[in-house]
């Protein structure tokens, strides 16, 4: 059996909620950083933006909290927001690789 794929206003939420959380994660890992590594936050957030392979990785982990948010909306079986949380994840994909391959 074959399912279209349709897209709906609750996978552009989704999409929105898989882009937003993990530019709100980026501050969130670079602090948790600073503290275990015993520095500045400020040192953390000049390095992430002016060093590509720094920002390449620390994106990488800020992507990390979609996977709670995607759980939960799959737990809900909000399956559309769900799905829409793993495009929103893999918007980011073709930027890291740009950064690192560059």
């Amino acid at each position: 059996m074959k399912t279209k794929f349709s897209w709906n206003s609750r996978k552009t939420a989704g999409l929105i909620i898989g882009l937003i959380v993990p530019l709100i994660a980026i501050p969130l890992v670079i602090l948790l950083l600073s503290w275990t590594q015993h520095f500045e936050f400020i040192r953390y957030w000049n390095k992430f933006i002016e060093d590509d392979t720094v920002k390449s990785k620390i994106l990488s982990l800020s992507i990390i909290p979609n996977l709670g948010v995607f759980y939960l909306f799959l737990n809900r079986e909000r399956y559309d927001i769900a799905r829409g949380i793993i495009i929103g994840s893999a918007c980011f994909l073709p930027y890291i690789l740009y950064v690192n391959f560059s």
